[in-house]
């Protein structure tokens, strides 16, 4: 079991349980189309298959964590704290790119990751590096986008922050090693997957609510158009003897329960929330095409798992 890297916002650590409830006795290869935080992933340890995310940022992560462990490890360790005085030698060191004031280290790392595509200079391993301390260092570990892709959490408080990460790199790197890295929209699991792999669709979820915006995550947000495109590549997964599970938010049991697949409604609790009091628990729903005499029993190895 590898920990995520990450703090990402819809994390499946407290639906683990439930999702591996619906897994069918065995599998060939798992696939991960929205992959996020990917806390099932690392839980599950495949050995084969498929990663993908929109996000070409977190995409860029995760193959430096796969290829590059060492040297990430090494730049994030050349960080200093968030709130120590800006670097001299590098760039925002006073202003930012609007001419706003830095007041600190933080808001130096975080200009420098958004200014990433403008530079000449630009650095996947240090964008990477980037990513992961504001992660760590960030108000509640939320990663956010404004509508022009920027990233715009500010400073946490946090007394010792780890940014490092050092042993779950490595963990997750050797994870990672043989599983396909993909920075592409989620369609691409037609092409890939085969009759008997396990595909988990884990996509941004469809509020609850006018007030609710579970997509502000990304600049590019996932619409009711986007919610059923996937629902009708699940159905044709469906057809070709894939096995898949998906998550979503409670709102969606009619429109799988529609569509065929065995829906059942599961709670959990937001975990990242900027008001600390409102991290309730919300219904979300768990679909799957995996009859309940084909599922594995609890405590039981799928064959991917040897």
């Amino acid at each position: 079991m590898v920990s995520p890297i990450l703090k990402w916002a819809g994390g499946k650590r407290q639906l683990l349980d439930e999702l591996y409830s619906r897994f069918p006795n065995s599998y060939a290869h798992y696939h991960e189309p929205f992959f996020g935080g990917g806390a099932l992933f690392f839980d599950l340890e495949p050995s084969n298959g498929s990663i993908n995310d929109t996000n070409d940022r977190l995409i860029n992560f995760y193959e430096h964590v796969r290829d590059r462990p060492e040297e990430l490890i090494d730049t994030l360790r050349s960080f200093d704290d968030p709130e120590s005085d800006p670097d001299p030698d590098r760039r925002f060191s006073d202003t930012n790119r609007k001419g706003k004031e830095i007041k600190n280290y933080y808001y130096q790392q975080r200009e420098l990751f958004n200014n990433r595509p403008y530079d000449d200079d630009y650095d996947e391993l240090e964008e990477a590096a980037l990513l992961l301390y504001l992660n760590r260092t960030c108000y509640n570990g939320l990663y956010r986008e404004n509508s022009s892709g920027g990233f715009n959490v500010p400073i946490g408080r946090y007394s010792n922050p780890d940014w490092v990460r050092a042993e779950e790199i490595r963990k997750a790197s050797h994870v990672l090693e043989d599983t396909e890295i993909r920075n592409t929209g989620f369609e691409y699991i037609l092409e890939v997957a085969e009759e008997d792999d396990l595909v988990y669709f884990d996509p941004p979820y469809e509020p609850m609510s006018p007030t609710a915006y579970f997509t502000d995550y990304s600049a590019e947000g996932f619409g009711k158009e986007d919610q059923e495109q996937l629902r009708d590549v699940a159905q044709k997964l469906d057809e070709r003897g894939v096995n898949v599970i998906l998550s979503n938010s409670g709102v969606m049991y009619e429109m799988y329960d529609e569509a065929g697949f065995y829906v059942e409604v599961e709670g959990a609790t937001r975990a990242i929330n900027s008001d600390a009091e409102n991290r309730d628990e919300v219904d979300e729903v768990i679909a799957t095409n995996v009859p309940p005499k084909e599922r594995r029993r609890a405590g039981q190895q799928g064959l991917a798992d040897f």
